[in-house]
């Protein structure tokens, strides 16, 4: 979700980052922690030995023609790393499997045949399933509205520092 400036989507922190809500505790999670610095410093490395920057790095690992052990190895670390994400959220009922989807389907049409224009290639992302994103997007909007309607009963003395401070400080294991 974001919020729209004209007809352009546009992100703003307190749209989108601010009202997300994060695991219970995520900052001061040593699993959650040691997944995301495993990742972050496999792939600094992978991009210093390849001498290639994020977005050739990131073309590599959405390439199903791309199976070296290096990014068969980034992989599996990402998807550890949102095997750790899910089961902070004590989503251990989703047991999500990332293929490589067309980015977009590539239909022929009646102009085609008869252009000769160069089609663009094909991409591939590498993602879990339709029906397994539109189910993790349903729990977040639930967990965010329970996290909102906790937030409107606290009194109106007490001081947040931010919206997404008070809210992550909220203690909401009765309500997951």
């Amino acid at each position: 979700m974001a919020s729209s400036m004209k007809d352009d989507l546009r992100y703003t922190p307190s749209d989108c980052f601010e009202t997300f809500p994060f695991p219970v505790n995520y900052e001061h999670s040593p699993v959650l922690e040691a997944a995301g610095r495993a990742y972050y410093e496999f792939r600094a490395s992978l991009m210093i030995r390849n001498k290639q920057g994020l977005t050739k790095t990131y073309n590599l690992f959405h390439n199903p023609e791309e199976q070296s052990p290096d990014f068969k190895e980034l992989r599996a670390l990402h998807h550890a790393m949102d095997r750790t994400v899910l089961d902070a959220y004590g989503w251990t009922d989703i047991q999500p499997v990332a293929t490589h989807e067309p980015e977009f389907d590539e239909e022929q049409t009646e102009d085609d045949e008869f252009s000769d224009a160069k089609k663009p290639k094909q991409e591939f992302r590498l993602r879990w399933p339709e029906e397994i994103r539109d189910d993790i997007l349903a729990r977040l909007v639930i967990l965010n509205e329970q996290r909102a309607a906790a937030e409107a009963l606290e009194p109106k003395t007490k001081k947040k520092k931010s919206k997404h401070a008070a809210t992550s400080q909220l203690d909401f294991a009765d309500s997951e």
